[in-house]
Protein backbone atom coordinates (compact mmCIF):
# COMPACT_ATOMS: atom_id res chain seq x y z
CA UNK A 1 0.00 0.00 0.00
CA UNK A 2 1.36 3.21 -0.94
CA UNK A 3 1.58 6.47 0.81
CA UNK A 4 -1.67 8.06 -0.47
CA UNK A 5 -3.68 5.09 0.31
CA UNK A 6 -2.33 4.67 3.63
CA UNK A 7 -3.20 8.52 3.71
CA UNK A 8 -6.87 7.60 2.94
CA UNK A 9 -6.97 4.92 5.37
CA UNK A 10 -6.07 6.80 8.56
CA UNK A 11 -8.30 9.79 7.73
CA UNK A 12 -11.49 7.82 7.42
CA UNK A 13 -11.69 7.20 3.71
CA UNK A 14 -13.51 3.34 3.55
CA UNK A 15 -12.03 0.50 2.08
CA UNK A 16 -13.16 -2.43 1.06
CA UNK A 17 -12.05 -5.94 2.23
CA UNK A 18 -13.49 -9.65 0.65
CA UNK A 19 -14.01 -10.27 4.22
CA UNK A 20 -13.93 -7.56 6.88
CA UNK A 21 -12.81 -9.00 9.80
CA UNK A 22 -9.67 -11.27 8.24
CA UNK A 23 -8.69 -8.57 5.26
CA UNK A 24 -8.43 -6.32 8.03
CA UNK A 25 -5.94 -8.02 9.93
CA UNK A 26 -4.12 -8.69 7.19
CA UNK A 27 -4.08 -5.14 6.48
CA UNK A 28 -2.73 -5.12 10.26
CA UNK A 29 -0.38 -7.28 9.20
CA UNK A 30 0.80 -5.59 5.85
CA UNK A 31 1.34 -2.16 7.95
CA UNK A 32 3.40 -4.43 10.60
CA UNK A 33 5.24 -5.50 7.48
CA UNK A 34 6.25 -2.49 6.14
CA UNK A 35 7.21 -0.56 9.47
CA UNK A 36 10.63 0.94 9.31
CA UNK A 37 10.60 0.53 13.46
CA UNK A 38 9.53 -3.06 13.40
CA UNK A 39 12.53 -4.28 14.74
CA UNK A 40 12.72 -2.25 18.33
CA UNK A 41 9.56 -4.62 19.52
CA UNK A 42 12.12 -7.35 20.28
CA UNK A 43 14.40 -4.44 22.66
CA UNK A 44 11.67 -4.71 25.11
CA UNK A 45 10.10 -6.72 27.73
CA UNK A 46 6.19 -7.40 26.92
CA UNK A 47 4.47 -9.01 30.25
CA UNK A 48 2.67 -12.19 29.00
CA UNK A 49 -1.01 -12.75 29.56
CA UNK A 50 0.10 -15.40 31.78
CA UNK A 51 2.22 -12.98 33.87
CA UNK A 52 -0.58 -10.81 34.27
CA UNK A 53 -2.54 -13.19 36.35
CA UNK A 54 0.31 -15.03 38.20
CA UNK A 55 -0.25 -14.53 42.39
CA UNK A 56 3.32 -14.66 43.19
CA UNK A 57 5.43 -13.37 40.30
CA UNK A 58 8.61 -12.96 42.42
CA UNK A 59 9.06 -16.81 42.58
CA UNK A 60 8.99 -17.15 38.96
CA UNK A 61 12.89 -17.80 37.35
CA UNK A 62 13.42 -14.89 34.77
CA UNK A 63 13.54 -16.59 32.24
CA UNK A 64 10.14 -18.06 32.52
CA UNK A 65 8.50 -14.53 32.74
CA UNK A 66 7.97 -12.63 29.14
CA UNK A 67 6.52 -15.51 27.45
CA UNK A 68 6.90 -13.83 23.87
CA UNK A 69 4.30 -16.74 22.64
CA UNK A 70 1.73 -15.32 24.98
CA UNK A 71 2.03 -11.78 25.21
CA UNK A 72 -0.39 -9.15 26.82
CA UNK A 73 -1.09 -6.37 24.37
CA UNK A 74 0.26 -2.97 26.50
CA UNK A 75 -1.12 0.02 25.05
CA UNK A 76 -0.26 1.95 28.41
CA UNK A 77 3.19 3.56 27.65
CA UNK A 78 1.60 6.68 28.88
CA UNK A 79 1.31 5.78 31.68
CA UNK A 80 4.40 3.51 32.55
CA UNK A 81 6.54 2.74 29.71
CA UNK A 82 7.24 -1.09 29.05
CA UNK A 83 11.48 -2.09 30.19
CA UNK A 84 14.03 -2.01 27.86
CA UNK A 85 15.92 -5.78 27.99
CA UNK A 86 19.23 -3.70 27.86
CA UNK A 87 17.94 -1.92 31.23
CA UNK A 88 19.00 -4.59 33.33
CA UNK A 89 22.24 -5.68 32.39
CA UNK A 90 23.54 -1.75 32.25
CA UNK A 91 22.05 -1.59 36.01
CA UNK A 92 23.68 -5.17 36.64
CA UNK A 93 26.75 -3.56 35.39
CA UNK A 94 26.93 -0.50 38.12
CA UNK A 95 26.09 -2.21 40.68
CA UNK A 96 29.09 -4.72 40.12
CA UNK A 97 31.43 -1.91 39.89
CA UNK A 98 29.75 -0.29 42.79
CA UNK A 99 30.62 -3.93 44.89
CA UNK A 100 33.88 -4.02 43.41
CA UNK A 101 34.98 -0.41 43.23
CA UNK A 102 32.65 1.42 45.58
CA UNK A 103 33.80 5.26 46.14
CA UNK A 104 36.54 4.78 43.16
CA UNK A 105 33.30 4.68 40.60
CA UNK A 106 32.83 7.98 40.75
CA UNK A 107 36.19 9.14 38.88
CA UNK A 108 37.70 5.50 37.73
CA UNK A 109 35.42 3.36 35.97
CA UNK A 110 36.10 0.73 34.41
CA UNK A 111 33.28 1.26 31.39
CA UNK A 112 34.39 4.37 31.11
CA UNK A 113 31.05 6.13 32.57
CA UNK A 114 32.61 7.69 35.79
CA UNK A 115 29.39 7.96 38.01
CA UNK A 116 30.65 11.58 38.63
CA UNK A 117 29.74 12.63 35.21
CA UNK A 118 27.37 10.16 34.44
CA UNK A 119 24.55 12.54 33.52
CA UNK A 120 26.36 14.13 30.83
CA UNK A 121 25.48 10.90 28.37
CA UNK A 122 22.38 11.17 29.29
CA UNK A 123 21.72 14.59 28.89
CA UNK A 124 23.24 15.15 25.12
CA UNK A 125 20.44 11.90 24.37
CA UNK A 126 17.86 13.90 26.00
CA UNK A 127 18.45 17.18 24.49
CA UNK A 128 17.91 15.02 20.61
CA UNK A 129 14.26 14.56 22.41
CA UNK A 130 13.21 17.61 23.30
CA UNK A 131 14.82 19.85 20.20
CA UNK A 132 17.44 21.04 22.71
CA UNK A 133 21.23 22.43 23.16
CA UNK A 134 23.06 19.59 25.49
CA UNK A 135 23.89 22.47 27.93
CA UNK A 136 20.05 23.44 27.89
CA UNK A 137 18.79 20.14 29.64
CA UNK A 138 19.61 18.14 32.93
CA UNK A 139 18.33 14.98 34.23
CA UNK A 140 17.48 15.35 37.81
CA UNK A 141 15.21 15.23 40.61
CA UNK A 142 11.57 14.16 39.98
CA UNK A 143 8.43 16.18 37.92
CA UNK A 144 7.01 18.22 40.62
CA UNK A 145 9.98 18.81 42.65
CA UNK A 146 11.40 19.98 39.69
CA UNK A 147 8.44 22.12 38.93
CA UNK A 148 8.98 23.61 42.05
CA UNK A 149 13.08 24.36 41.17
CA UNK A 150 11.83 25.85 38.14
CA UNK A 151 8.72 27.91 39.61
CA UNK A 152 11.48 29.31 42.50
CA UNK A 153 13.67 31.09 39.80
CA UNK A 154 11.40 32.18 37.40
CA UNK A 155 8.23 33.02 39.31
CA UNK A 156 9.33 35.98 40.80
CA UNK A 157 5.60 37.92 41.49
CA UNK A 158 4.79 41.75 42.33
CA UNK A 159 3.67 41.09 45.95
CA UNK A 160 2.10 44.77 46.01
CA UNK A 161 -0.17 43.60 43.08
CA UNK A 162 0.86 46.53 41.04
CA UNK A 163 2.50 44.69 38.53
CA UNK A 164 2.76 40.70 37.49
CA UNK A 165 2.07 38.58 39.75
CA UNK A 166 -0.44 35.74 38.38
CA UNK A 167 0.07 32.47 36.79
CA UNK A 168 -1.93 31.02 34.31
CA UNK A 169 -2.74 27.21 34.38
CA UNK A 170 -5.50 24.80 32.75
CA UNK A 171 -8.49 24.45 34.71
CA UNK A 172 -8.44 20.19 34.49
CA UNK A 173 -4.33 20.38 34.68
CA UNK A 174 -2.92 17.28 35.97
CA UNK A 175 -3.56 17.68 40.11
CA UNK A 176 -0.06 17.77 40.81
CA UNK A 177 0.73 20.84 38.72
CA UNK A 178 -2.15 22.85 40.48
CA UNK A 179 -0.65 21.73 43.77
CA UNK A 180 2.57 22.97 43.00
CA UNK A 181 1.69 26.23 41.33
CA UNK A 182 -1.04 27.28 44.17
CA UNK A 183 1.46 26.42 46.90
CA UNK A 184 4.28 28.42 44.99
CA UNK A 185 1.74 31.26 44.76
CA UNK A 186 1.16 31.16 48.31
CA UNK A 187 4.76 31.37 49.25
CA UNK A 188 4.68 34.36 48.17
CA UNK A 189 1.62 35.46 50.31
CA UNK A 190 -0.26 36.14 47.21
CA UNK A 191 -3.84 33.81 47.42
CA UNK A 192 -4.79 31.82 44.70
CA UNK A 193 -8.06 32.82 44.59
CA UNK A 194 -6.45 36.17 43.08
CA UNK A 195 -3.20 35.03 41.68
CA UNK A 196 -4.20 32.00 39.92
CA UNK A 197 -6.08 32.03 36.75
CA UNK A 198 -7.44 28.65 35.24
CA UNK A 199 -8.63 27.99 31.39
CA UNK A 200 -11.15 25.79 31.09
CA UNK A 201 -13.20 24.51 28.13
CA UNK A 202 -15.98 26.56 26.78
CA UNK A 203 -19.16 25.29 26.70
CA UNK A 204 -19.59 21.84 24.85
CA UNK A 205 -15.75 21.53 24.19
CA UNK A 206 -13.51 18.62 25.75
CA UNK A 207 -10.36 20.63 24.59
CA UNK A 208 -9.21 24.24 24.73
CA UNK A 209 -8.08 25.81 21.44
CA UNK A 210 -5.53 27.86 21.01
CA UNK A 211 -7.15 31.02 20.45
CA UNK A 212 -9.32 30.80 24.01
CA UNK A 213 -5.85 30.16 25.66
CA UNK A 214 -4.49 33.61 23.72
CA UNK A 215 -7.91 35.51 24.16
CA UNK A 216 -7.32 34.42 28.77
CA UNK A 217 -3.44 35.89 27.81
CA UNK A 218 -5.26 39.53 26.39
CA UNK A 219 -7.40 39.28 29.35
CA UNK A 220 -4.65 39.04 31.96
CA UNK A 221 -1.09 40.76 29.96
CA UNK A 222 -0.47 43.34 32.66
CA UNK A 223 -0.34 41.14 35.55
CA UNK A 224 0.54 37.80 34.84
CA UNK A 225 3.97 36.89 35.29
CA UNK A 226 4.29 33.16 34.17
CA UNK A 227 2.23 30.77 31.51
CA UNK A 228 2.38 27.09 32.83
CA UNK A 229 0.74 24.62 30.78
CA UNK A 230 1.08 20.86 29.70
CA UNK A 231 2.29 19.87 26.01
CA UNK A 232 -0.36 17.58 25.81
CA UNK A 233 -2.85 17.37 27.88
CA UNK A 234 -2.97 14.37 30.40
CA UNK A 235 -6.83 13.32 30.14
CA UNK A 236 -7.78 13.85 26.68
CA UNK A 237 -4.64 13.74 25.10
CA UNK A 238 -4.89 16.67 23.25
CA UNK A 239 -1.76 18.66 21.90
CA UNK A 240 -1.25 22.21 22.35
CA UNK A 241 0.55 24.66 19.66
CA UNK A 242 3.58 25.03 22.02
CA UNK A 243 4.98 27.11 19.45
CA UNK A 244 2.16 29.47 18.49
CA UNK A 245 1.22 30.07 22.37
CA UNK A 246 5.02 30.50 23.64
CA UNK A 247 5.79 33.29 21.21
CA UNK A 248 2.42 35.03 21.45
CA UNK A 249 2.67 35.10 25.36
CA UNK A 250 6.30 35.91 25.49
CA UNK A 251 5.53 39.04 23.19
CA UNK A 252 3.39 40.23 26.15
CA UNK A 253 6.22 39.90 28.49
CA UNK A 254 5.49 36.85 29.97
CA UNK A 255 7.65 34.29 30.78
CA UNK A 256 6.73 30.48 29.91
CA UNK A 257 6.78 27.00 30.95
CA UNK A 258 5.73 23.95 29.83
CA UNK A 259 4.90 20.75 31.74
CA UNK A 260 6.04 17.87 29.50
CA UNK A 261 4.81 15.20 30.86
CA UNK A 262 3.23 13.33 28.16
CA UNK A 263 5.12 15.10 25.38
CA UNK A 264 8.70 13.83 25.51
CA UNK A 265 9.18 10.62 23.94
CA UNK A 266 5.70 11.30 21.87
CA UNK A 267 5.88 14.71 19.91
CA UNK A 268 7.86 16.46 18.43
CA UNK A 269 9.61 19.14 20.34
CA UNK A 270 12.06 22.04 19.59
CA UNK A 271 11.94 23.49 22.43
CA UNK A 272 15.36 25.71 21.95
CA UNK A 273 14.24 26.79 18.34
CA UNK A 274 10.84 27.73 20.06
CA UNK A 275 12.31 29.98 22.55
CA UNK A 276 10.67 28.21 25.35
CA UNK A 277 11.60 29.75 28.85
CA UNK A 278 11.73 26.67 30.76
CA UNK A 279 9.89 23.10 30.94
CA UNK A 280 9.81 19.74 33.46
CA UNK A 281 9.01 16.60 32.62
CA UNK A 282 9.02 12.96 33.42
CA UNK A 283 10.70 10.09 31.92
CA UNK A 284 8.74 6.81 33.04
CA UNK A 285 6.18 7.07 30.50
CA UNK A 286 7.36 7.47 26.60
CA UNK A 287 10.64 7.02 28.08
CA UNK A 288 10.43 3.81 29.84
CA UNK A 289 12.72 4.75 32.61
CA UNK A 290 11.15 3.02 34.90
CA UNK A 291 8.61 3.54 37.98
CA UNK A 292 9.50 6.93 38.97
CA UNK A 293 12.68 7.14 37.29
CA UNK A 294 14.73 10.38 37.23
CA UNK A 295 13.10 13.54 35.55
CA UNK A 296 14.32 16.31 33.71
CA UNK A 297 14.35 20.06 32.74
CA UNK A 298 14.98 22.39 30.04
CA UNK A 299 16.48 26.06 30.67
CA UNK A 300 16.62 28.21 27.41
CA UNK A 301 20.76 29.33 26.77
CA UNK A 302 18.89 33.30 27.08
CA UNK A 303 18.42 32.38 31.21
CA UNK A 304 22.28 30.65 31.14
CA UNK A 305 23.48 33.09 33.42
CA UNK A 306 24.82 31.53 36.48
CA UNK A 307 23.51 35.27 37.92
CA UNK A 308 20.06 34.04 37.49
CA UNK A 309 19.05 33.49 41.12
CA UNK A 310 17.65 29.77 41.93
CA UNK A 311 17.43 27.47 44.95
CA UNK A 312 21.18 25.99 45.42
CA UNK A 313 22.83 22.64 45.80
CA UNK A 314 26.15 21.23 45.43
CA UNK A 315 25.73 19.78 42.28
CA UNK A 316 25.21 22.53 40.74
CA UNK A 317 27.80 24.57 41.71
CA UNK A 318 30.92 24.74 39.27
CA UNK A 319 32.23 21.43 38.44
CA UNK A 320 35.93 22.61 38.68
CA UNK A 321 35.59 23.55 42.29
CA UNK A 322 32.87 21.38 43.28
CA UNK A 323 34.87 19.40 45.26
CA UNK A 324 36.93 22.18 47.47
CA UNK A 325 33.98 22.62 49.20
CA UNK A 326 33.90 26.31 49.07
CA UNK A 327 31.02 27.83 50.88
CA UNK A 328 30.53 30.41 48.17
CA UNK A 329 27.86 29.12 45.77
CA UNK A 330 28.92 29.30 41.87
CA UNK A 331 26.30 27.80 39.70
CA UNK A 332 27.62 26.04 36.65
CA UNK A 333 25.98 27.60 33.11
CA UNK A 334 22.99 26.87 31.58
CA UNK A 335 20.32 23.89 33.49
CA UNK A 336 23.46 22.26 34.85
CA UNK A 337 23.37 24.62 37.18
CA UNK A 338 19.85 24.19 38.77
CA UNK A 339 21.01 20.55 39.94
CA UNK A 340 20.69 20.15 43.75
CA UNK A 341 21.95 16.84 44.56
CA UNK A 342 24.53 14.05 42.95
CA UNK A 343 21.70 11.94 40.71
CA UNK A 344 21.00 8.56 41.31
CA UNK A 345 23.52 6.18 39.19
CA UNK A 346 20.64 3.46 38.94
CA UNK A 347 17.95 5.53 37.68
CA UNK A 348 20.60 7.36 35.20
CA UNK A 349 21.45 4.23 33.73
CA UNK A 350 17.96 3.02 33.47
CA UNK A 351 16.97 6.03 31.51
CA UNK A 352 20.37 5.80 29.44
CA UNK A 353 18.66 2.08 28.29
CA UNK A 354 16.05 3.66 27.08
CA UNK A 355 17.45 6.88 25.48
CA UNK A 356 19.98 5.03 23.08
CA UNK A 357 17.22 3.70 21.65
CA UNK A 358 15.18 6.49 20.47
CA UNK A 359 18.64 7.88 19.64
CA UNK A 360 18.61 5.06 17.12
CA UNK A 361 15.43 5.24 16.21
CA UNK A 362 15.23 8.68 15.78
CA UNK A 363 12.26 10.87 17.24
CA UNK A 364 10.96 11.96 13.78
CA UNK A 365 10.36 7.98 12.70
CA UNK A 366 8.61 7.87 15.99
CA UNK A 367 6.82 10.41 15.19
CA UNK A 368 5.48 9.41 11.88
CA UNK A 369 4.79 5.85 12.90
CA UNK A 370 2.92 6.98 15.93
CA UNK A 371 0.94 9.23 13.49
CA UNK A 372 0.00 6.41 11.44
CA UNK A 373 -1.09 3.80 14.37
CA UNK A 374 -3.09 6.28 16.15
CA UNK A 375 -4.87 7.16 13.02
CA UNK A 376 -5.44 3.52 12.23
CA UNK A 377 -6.80 3.20 15.45
CA UNK A 378 -9.23 6.18 14.87
CA UNK A 379 -9.96 5.04 11.94
CA UNK A 380 -11.14 1.05 13.65
CA UNK A 381 -12.93 3.02 16.31
CA UNK A 382 -14.94 5.29 14.22
CA UNK A 383 -15.69 2.84 11.64
CA UNK A 384 -16.20 -0.59 13.89
CA UNK A 385 -18.81 1.18 15.95
CA UNK A 386 -20.92 3.25 14.08
CA UNK A 387 -23.44 0.87 13.61
CA UNK A 388 -24.40 0.79 17.33
CA UNK A 389 -27.80 2.06 18.13
CA UNK A 390 -25.99 4.01 20.75
CA UNK A 391 -22.66 4.52 20.89
CA UNK A 392 -20.66 3.37 24.24
CA UNK A 393 -17.68 6.07 24.27
CA UNK A 394 -16.82 9.24 22.80
CA UNK A 395 -13.51 9.94 21.67
CA UNK A 396 -12.72 13.05 23.30
CA UNK A 397 -9.04 13.55 21.69
CA UNK A 398 -9.25 15.91 18.74
CA UNK A 399 -8.94 13.71 15.33
CA UNK A 400 -6.53 16.26 13.64
CA UNK A 401 -3.15 14.53 13.98
CA UNK A 402 -1.01 17.64 14.41
CA UNK A 403 -3.06 18.49 17.86
CA UNK A 404 -2.70 14.61 19.16
CA UNK A 405 0.04 12.70 20.34
CA UNK A 406 -0.01 8.80 20.98
CA UNK A 407 -3.29 8.79 22.69
CA UNK A 408 -6.65 8.77 22.65
CA UNK A 409 -9.09 9.06 25.25
CA UNK A 410 -12.55 6.98 25.21
CA UNK A 411 -15.64 8.80 27.24
CA UNK A 412 -17.68 5.93 28.02
CA UNK A 413 -21.68 6.47 28.82
CA UNK A 414 -22.07 6.99 32.82
CA UNK A 415 -21.72 3.42 34.12
CA UNK A 416 -19.88 1.83 31.52
CA UNK A 417 -16.34 2.13 31.64
CA UNK A 418 -15.27 -0.06 34.45
CA UNK A 419 -17.04 -2.85 33.14
CA UNK A 420 -14.99 -2.28 29.73
CA UNK A 421 -11.83 -2.00 31.69
CA UNK A 422 -12.38 -5.16 33.60
CA UNK A 423 -13.36 -7.02 30.28
CA UNK A 424 -10.19 -5.88 28.67
CA UNK A 425 -7.99 -6.85 31.49
CA UNK A 426 -9.56 -10.57 31.61
CA UNK A 427 -8.09 -10.42 27.81
CA UNK A 428 -4.99 -9.26 28.29
CA UNK A 429 -5.14 -6.25 27.24
CA UNK A 430 -3.46 -3.07 29.35
CA UNK A 431 -4.87 0.53 29.15
CA UNK A 432 -5.11 2.74 32.00
CA UNK A 433 -8.47 4.72 33.31
CA UNK A 434 -9.70 7.76 34.43
CA UNK A 435 -12.83 7.76 36.72
CA UNK A 436 -15.14 7.96 36.31
CA UNK A 437 -15.60 7.22 32.48
CA UNK A 438 -12.17 7.68 30.55
CA UNK A 439 -9.72 5.28 29.26
CA UNK A 440 -7.26 6.25 27.82
CA UNK A 441 -5.43 4.38 24.74
CA UNK A 442 -1.87 4.47 24.18
CA UNK A 443 -0.23 2.53 21.60
CA UNK A 444 3.47 3.33 21.32
CA UNK A 445 5.89 3.22 18.15
CA UNK A 446 8.66 1.62 19.78
CA UNK A 447 6.25 -2.01 21.23
CA UNK A 448 2.97 -1.83 19.63
CA UNK A 449 2.20 -3.31 16.51
CA UNK A 450 -0.64 -2.37 14.10
CA UNK A 451 -2.15 -6.12 14.48
CA UNK A 452 -2.30 -5.08 18.41
CA UNK A 453 -4.26 -2.16 17.82
CA UNK A 454 -6.73 -4.31 15.58
CA UNK A 455 -7.10 -6.90 18.34
CA UNK A 456 -7.54 -4.25 20.44
CA UNK A 457 -10.92 -2.71 18.66
CA UNK A 458 -11.99 -6.16 18.40
CA UNK A 459 -11.68 -6.95 21.87
CA UNK A 460 -13.21 -3.45 23.26
CA UNK A 461 -16.35 -4.32 20.91
CA UNK A 462 -16.68 -8.00 23.19
CA UNK A 463 -16.12 -5.56 26.75
CA UNK A 464 -18.48 -3.22 25.24
CA UNK A 465 -21.36 -5.79 24.63
CA UNK A 466 -20.71 -7.58 27.64
CA UNK A 467 -20.91 -4.57 29.91
CA UNK A 468 -23.90 -3.53 27.96
CA UNK A 469 -23.46 -1.21 25.00
CA UNK A 470 -26.71 -1.87 22.58
CA UNK A 471 -25.81 -3.05 19.18
CA UNK A 472 -28.49 -2.28 16.17
CA UNK A 473 -27.53 -4.17 12.74
CA UNK A 474 -23.77 -4.84 11.76
CA UNK A 475 -23.55 -3.34 7.89
CA UNK A 476 -20.79 -5.79 6.52
CA UNK A 477 -18.84 -4.48 2.97
CA UNK A 478 -18.51 -7.41 0.60
CA UNK A 479 -17.35 -6.77 -2.82
CA UNK A 480 -18.36 -3.03 -2.62
CA UNK A 481 -21.94 -3.91 -1.84
CA UNK A 482 -23.61 -3.49 1.52
CA UNK A 483 -24.84 -6.96 3.25
CA UNK A 484 -27.35 -6.42 6.87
Amino acid sequence: MDSAQLYQFVHGKRITFDDPRSSAREFARHLDASDPLASFRKEFLIPSKADLKDPHPEAKPADQCNDPSDPCIYLCGNSLGLQPKNTQALIAEELRIWATRGVQGHFDHPLSRPWVSAAEEVNTHMANVVGALPEEVSAMGTLTANIHTLLASFYKPDVTKKGRYKIIIEGKAFPSDHYAVESQIEWHGLNPKDALVTIFPEGDRKVLTTHQICRVIDENTSTTAVLWLSGVQYYTGQVFDLKAITKYAQNKGILVGWDLAHAVGNILLELHEWGVDFAAWCTYKYLSSGPGGIAGIFVHEKHASPERHRLAGWWGHDKASRFTMDTVFRPMSGAAGYQMSNPSILDLTALLSSLSLYSNATMAAVRAKSIRMTGYLDYLLRSQFESYDSKPFEIITPQNPAARGAQLSLLFREGLMMQVFDGLQERGIIVDERKPDVIRVAPLPLYNTFEEVWDFVQALKEASLEGGAGVGKVEVNVGGESVL
